[in-house]
C-alpha cells in the first residue's frame, strides 16, 4: 500500500499530469486559455505519429512471435468483452437510458492513447521495460469496442421500438479510416519496415521532444475536460460518476490474468491493464455521433474524459504498475 501510495505521488508530480491539472483548473475558473484546434489536431497527429513508429521499431527488434500473436487476440477479446460487463455494471447502477449506458459502454471498451503513453512514461520513470508491440495491441483495441457498443445500442432500440432501427449503419468507415487510427496504424508499420535503422534516422523528431509536445496536449485535454464537467453537472448523477471511476479497476482486473497467460513482463502487463482501464475520447466519440446521434457526448465523453482520464493519470496508473510487479515482477 505505500508503494502505491508513493507512485501515486510521484505520478502526480510529472509535468505531464500537472499541466493537465492546470488545464482544468483554468477551464474550471472560466479562464480564456485555449489552444487553437488546429494546433490540437496537430499535436495530436505528431503523438500518434511518435507512438505509432517507435512500437512498430520495437516490434521490429522483438520479431513475431506467440506472445505477440496473443497479445493481439486478448487485446481483441478485452475489447469485445468490457464494454458488455460495462453496460451490464451501469445499467444495474444507473438510471440512464440504455442507448446511453450503450454508448459509455463503447468508451470503456475502446482505450485511451493517451493514457497508454502516459503509463509508458510512467514505467520508464521507474526502469520498467515493457514490450514494443504493446502499441498494435491498443490499435487492435479500438473497433471491437465501437462495433459492440453498437450492437447494444441496437438490440435496445429494436426491443423499445419495431418500427425503428438504428439511428445510422454501423460506421465501418469512421471506425477504420478515423484519422488517429490511420495515423497510428501507419507510423506502426512504417516502423516496423524501418525498424532501429529507421527510428535512429528521425530520434531527434519523435522521442526529445516527445514530453514536452505530450505537456502541451494534457494541457488542451484538461481544458476540455474542465470545460465538460462545468456542463454536465446537472446530468451527471453521484451512480454514474461512480462508474466512471470503478470501472477502470475492474477493466484492470479482466485484463491481468489474460497478461499472466500470455507471458509479458511486469510493464506489458501494467500496460494491458492500462489500455483495459482506460477510456476512449476520440475514435468512440466520433463513431457514436454519426452511428448514434440519440446517445448524450455531454454523459459519454464527460465520463471518460472528465472523470475516468483525471482518475488514471493519479491513482490508475501506478495501481496498474503494481498488479503488472505482482503478476509478472
Amino acid at each position: 500500500m505505500a508503494d502505491m501510495f508513493a507512485l501515486a505521488g510521484q505520478n502526480l508530480l510529472s509535468p505531464v499530469v500537472l499541466f493537465f491539472v492546470l488545464g482544468l483548473a483554468a477551464a474550471l475558473a472560466k479562464s480564456d486559455l485555449a489552444i487553437p484546434e488546429q494546433v490540437a489536431k496537430t499535436i495530436a497527429l505528431y503523438l500518434m505519429f511518435a507512438i505509432g513508429f517507435k512500437g512498430g521499431a520495437g516490434m521490429a527488434a522483438h520479431g513475431m512471435d506467440a506472445r505477440l500473436v496473443g497479445a493481439l487476440i486478448s487485446g481483441i477479446v478485452l475489447s469485445a468483452l468490457i464494454p458488455v460487463v460495462a453496460f451490464v455494471y451501469l445499467s444495474a447502477i444507473s438510471r440512464l437510458p440504455r442507448v446511453d449506458a450503450a454508448a459509455v459502454a463503447a468508451h470503456y471498451g475502446s482505450i485511451s492513447i493517451v493514457t497508454f503513453v502516459a503509463a509508458t512514461e510512467a514505467l520508464k520513470t521507474l526502469q520498467m521495460s515493457s514490450e514494443g508491440y504493446m502499441v498494435a495491441v491498443a490499435a487492435a483495441m479500438e473497433a471491437p469496442a465501437i462495433l459492440v457498443g453498437l450492437f447494444l445500442a441496437k438490440k435496445t432500440i429494436d426491443s423499445t421500438d419495431k418500427n425503428s432501427g438504428p439511428a445510422q449503419a454501423v460506421p465501418f468507415r469512421e471506425i477504420l479510416l478515423n484519422g488517429s487510427i490511420v495515423m497510428l496504424i501507419g507510423a506502426f508499420v512504417i516502423g516496423w519496415i524501418t525498424g532501429e535503422d529507421g527510428l535512429s534516422k528521425i530520434e531527434s523528431f519523435i522521442v526529445s521532444p516527445f514530453q514536452g509536445v505530450l505537456c502541451l496536449f494534457l494541457l488542451d485535454m484538461g481544458i476540455i475536460a474542465g470545460r465538460g464537467l462545468r456542463q454536465s453537472r446537472k446530468v451527471l448523477t453521484l451512480p454514474v460518476v461512480f462508474f466512471a471511476m470503478t470501472m477502470p479497476l475492474i477493466g484492470a482486473l479482466i485484463a491481468a490474468p489474460f497478461g499472466w497467460l500470455i507471458g509479458l513482463s511486469a510493464g506489458g502487463v501494467a500496460l494491458l491493464c492500462t489500455l483495459a482501464a482506460s477510456a476512449s475520447y476520440i475514435a468512440v466519440p466520433a463513431a457514436m455521433r454519426v452511428a448514434l446521434p440519440e446517445a448524450r457526448p455531454s454523459i459519454y465523453l464527460t465520463l471518460s474524459l472528465g472523470v475516468t482520464f483525471p482518475f488514471n493519470l493519479v491513482i490508475g496508473i501506478p495501481v496498474y504498475n503494481l498488479i503488472g510487479t505482482w503478476i509478472a515482477g
